[in-house]
């Protein structure tokens, strides 16, 4: 068996490993149950296939992310590793297919997302692999603690019991200590054994700035900094919006979101990995599994609703070890935003009672029945007839699943699916199709088992990747296929599904145990405060203030943080009102009218900075026309 080191250096081309790296292969190469805490960053990804090529058998590597475990899975087989993957865009063949491979050693780390787990097709494969370890990855998911939840990840649990004596490698970028202890019991460790790598970055400034136009802000940094940049909004909408307005001032921008089509994200997220587009704007759906060592700013131009997501999409900066900046712009509206939404994720007992009637109506099921029925649930039909909000009642919805009362699916039965209604000895006598007709016929051919036999699901965008059309082309081909009677195409609907898993109850009768509601709502609120407090705080270093919150103390304040420069500037006695004032008026010597926001361009304290304004606008010296000042 070659040594581990000699693994690394053949595959990835390091001379050693770092951190904790080592210590969690030699942990989980042995037996043991692991738990790895390494900040973004750190290295997660060795320290399950370094393992995983020097044991015999397969790795199964649980992820809940396709888009990664899609990235990584491609990334291995560029390094001569034998790595598939199985995700909910497969056929049942494909699926097959790929779990024999691993189980007659053809395949030496297979990805799978927690809800292929407790499927029968998986379990009755899993029985006959030689498996040699488990891999949970952002394991913090499995925690109702954590700030991730997801119920599908209590499934690898009883995977385990399929697999007695196989260990399980856990790893996870952010979790607090409790996090930490429920992770372990919940995953059912033999022993506690956590190896942690420190979650200090010392060469990462964590700025908060209190701003109220923060496109200008976002502006004013760009045009003063040079470097790779992320900016994360919380909606869709918000990365296009903030993408234009950047590529309008002359800057390099793209956005990214989960709605885009697969080839689009792909090919933005190679743009900016080459440094063609030096922007990002994205939603938390970018970031995982990028390996982009050079980002030099990571700005949250709306603020996330827990320390957990900042401190992971914040570590995206500055991982090649050279100085970067993870900046927070933050206003009264943001602190707002996050109250509320403590509302909308988790509505009142009585409003999701209300939801759950309000859907038997819509359906029409009488009380006593619909168990086991499916139904389809267009959310903005529903929201209209009863004056719900969509946000609220997705979160209802959510609610009621985790209760056991029904099932939400928005995803595999909507997808696009076809047919050949044509023999193949039929197609190869056709002659009056075009080009991209037959390009489209032979791709499905090529990538698709059994068309002839039953409906199989096909992904467009992965069509449209393949044959080099656009997905809205594929859609257009595909409908003239199904008008020629050449396949029968069921077109992809966004309509999502709702499966009663119990009898409709009286809704007084609904049971919200506190494990469903009450306590979650409880860590939610408590998150969302952290984070507030964390973005309102002006008096402790902001690195000591991450560090405590996952658990770790330190006595040295990083120095490089808005509150620690501040400080600094204050006990060096470097500006007082006077010289800061008279910074100001130089600044403003064109006698033009500016933008308050250019003030913050000057090497003085906010606080200084909002005393000397407030001073030479008493004094009539300065004129400040709704955010404009300039001189009198």
């Amino acid at each position: 068996m070659a040594s581990y080191i000699e693994i690394l250096k053949r595959y990835w081309g390091y001379e050693g490993f770092r951190g904790i790296q080592e210590d969690i292969i030699k942990s989980i190469s042995t037996g043991h149950d692991t738990l790895g805490l390494m900040p973004t960053g750190g290295g997660k990804s060795i320290t399950f296939q370094v393992p995983a090529l020097a044991c015999e058998g397969v790795c199964l590597v649980i992820t809940p992310l396709i888009a990664l475990m899609k990235d990584q899975v491609q990334n291995l087989k560029r390094r001569g590793i034998r790595a598939a993957a199985i995700h909910s865009g497969m056929s049942r063949d494909e699926i097959i297919q790929t779990l024999e491979n691993a189980i007659f050693g053809a395949v030496k780390l297979l990805y799978v997302s927690p809800e292929r787990l407790s499927t029968d097709i998986f379990i009755h494969k899993v029985h006959h692999m030689q498996v040699s370890f488990i891999c949970v990855d952002e394991a913090h998911c499995i925690s109702q603690w954590g700030y991730d939840f997801r119920p599908s990840y209590l499934a690898i649990a009883d995977i385990r019991k399929e697999l007695p004596g196989v260990p399980v490698l856990a790893l996870t970028a952010t979790a607090t200590p409790l996090v930490v202890d429920d992770i372990q019991e919940r995953l059912a460790f033999k022993e506690k054994r956590v190896f942690r790598m420190s979650f200090e970055r010392t060469n990462l400034a964590y700025i908060v700035l209190h701003v109220t136009d923060k496109a200008q802000q976002i502006l004013h940094l760009l045009n003063n900094h040079q470097g790779s940049v992320i900016i994360y909004t919380r909606s869709r909408r918000r990365t296009k919006e903030i993408s234009d307005m950047l590529n309008a001032a002359g800057f390099s921008a793209t956005f990214f979101h989960a709605g885009l089509d697969n080839p689009v994200k792909d090919q933005r997220q190679k743009d900016w990995q080459s440094n063609k587009i030096r922007i990002m704007v994205a939603t938390n759906a970018f970031g995982m599994g990028i390996d982009k060592p050079d980002v030099r700013f990571v700005i949250h131009a709306d603020c996330p609703e827990s320390i957990e997501a900042y401190f992971q999409e914040a570590g995206r900066a500055g991982r090649d070890g050279e100085k970067a900046h993870a900046i927070l712009l933050f206003s009264h509206v943001d602190q707002a935003k996050l109250l509320k939404l403590i509302q909308d994720t988790y509505p009142s007992k009585d409003e999701i009672r209300q939801v759950y009637d309000h859907l038997a109506y819509f359906f029409q099921i009488a009380v006593g029945s619909g168990y086991n029925t499916v139904h389809e649930f267009p959310i903005e039909k529903f929201c209209k007839s009863f004056r719900h909000f969509p946000t609220r009642v997705l979160s209802a919805l959510k609610i009621l699943q985790r209760a056991g009362y029904l099932e939400y699916n928005e995803e595999e039965d909507g997808r696009a699916r076809i047919r050949f209604i044509l023999e193949r000895d039929e197609l190869y006598r056709l002659h009056d199709n075009n080009p991209t007709e037959d390009a489209l016929i032979v791709t499905l051919l090529r990538n698709y088992s059994g068309l002839f036999n039953d409906y199989r699901y096909i992904d467009e965008a992965f069509l449209a990747e393949q044959t080099g059309q656009t997905r809205p082309q594929v859609y257009l081909t595909l409908k003239e296929l199904h008008r020629k009677r050449i396949v029968d195409f069921i077109p992809q609907k966004s309509t999502p599904f709702i499966r009663y898993t119990q009898r409709r109850e009286e809704s007084e009768h609904l049971i919200l145990p506190p494990a469903v509601y009450d306590n979650l709502k409880e860590r939610y609120t408590e998150r969302i405060h952290k984070m507030i407090a964390y973005a309102t705080s002006n008096n402790k270093c902001r690195s000591r203030m991450l560090l405590h919150y996952f658990g770790e103390e330190s006595n040295r304040s990083c120095g490089l943080c808005d509150v620690c420069m501040e400080e600094e500037r204050t006990e060096n006695g470097h500006a007082d009102i006077e010289q800061a004032s008279q910074m100001i008026l130089e600044l403003l010597a064109d006698e033009k009218p500016h933008h308050i926001s250019i003030l913050h361009s000057l090497p003085i304290p906010y606080s200084l900075i909002d005393a000397s304004l407030a001073q030479l606008v008493g004094e009539e010296i300065i004129a400040d026309d709704d955010g404009m000042i300039s001189i009198n």
